[in-house]
């Protein structure tokens, strides 16, 4: 069984490949993200790595405690960095340290996860996500603070169509993997490849 850290590690190592491939154009794509292009999601993944615990709580005091300040004010931190010095950020942090690397790197794997398929989704480039990775972003989205998959899944059951996964109780909302998880995370575009009785209680939350 794969460490959760090298999850994370592979997760990022994947998503710095996948950016090399990128065109300038796709780089200043919109995302999934409200208001955030594929280099400040990118940049996003990795902001909090190099901060020291007091530029940490620096930065959380210069948010006013918000999180969509303070993850803002971490890509503004990082405006002027070109596409090659993002990816080199991103394999300098493989190995998941300080906020994201909580919860044995979870946070990174599925922070990581979810923000490239933000990227991916947008510029209609999928993939295939290894299964053991998947599953444990799917359990971990349940109840990470910033995610809240279990609220917003709440009074339905989640089934995964392509892997062995299920959570919750109530009518069915079924779909690949990557799509729950997707939903979970607050993400509308992905109902388009979710069905069942469960769905549309499960779209009023998203």
């Amino acid at each position: 069984m794969t460490s959760t850290v090298q999850m994370a590690r592979d997760e990022r190592e994947e998503f710095a490949s996948f950016l090399d491939g990128l065109t300038p154009e796709q780089w200043n794509n919109p995302t999934l993200c409200e208001l955030w292009t594929v280099r400040e999601v990118a940049i996003h993944t990795v902001s909090y790595d190099e901060l020291t615990t007091v530029g940490l709580v620096g930065r959380f005091l210069r948010g006013l405690l918000n999180t969509d300040r303070i993850n803002a004010i971490g890509v503004a931190d990082y405006a002027h960095t070109t596409p090659e010095q993002i990816t080199a950020m991103i394999r300098a942090n493989t190995d998941p340290h300080g906020l994201t690397g909580g919860f044995g790197g979870r946070i990174a794997l599925t922070d990581g996860m979810i923000h490239q398929q933000d990227i991916r989704r947008s510029i209609g480039l999928p993939r295939s996500i290894d299964p053991e990775r998947l599953r444990t972003a799917l359990d971990f989205a349940r109840f990470a603070p910033t995610i809240r998959g279990a609220w917003r899944a709440r009074g339905v059951r989640l089934v995964a169509t392509d892997l062995d996964w299920a959570h919750g109780n109530g009518p069915e909302v079924r779909g690949s993997g990557e799509a729950l998880l997707m939903a979970m995370a607050g993400r509308g575009t992905a109902l388009n490849d979710l069905d069942g009785p469960g769905k549309a209680k499960l779209s009023r939350r998203i």
